[in-house]
């Protein structure tokens, strides 16, 4: 699940999801929607990435990386 990757990151960088969405702009209910499995659109995923200073990649499924393999 996506909203699991983005926590692990957050733990890694020990940012809280208060600070995550003061750095995106995005809404705290937005992200507690995106921990309950609704999936955020592009611009709020690239708002999360350039705010944890990580790729898009690394939200990608792992399953579309083996496709192409």
């Amino acid at each position: 699940m996506l909203w699991l990757k983005i926590e692990k990151e957050l733990m890694r960088q020990k940012i809280s999801v208060y600070r995550l969405a003061k750095n995106t702009g995005i809404n705290q209910t937005t992200l507690q929607n995106y921990k309950n499995g609704t999936e955020p659109s592009f611009k709020n995923m690239c708002k999360i990435a350039d705010a944890l200073d990580i790729s898009l990649d690394y939200f990608r499924d792992e399953g579309e990386n083996k496709e192409n393999d």
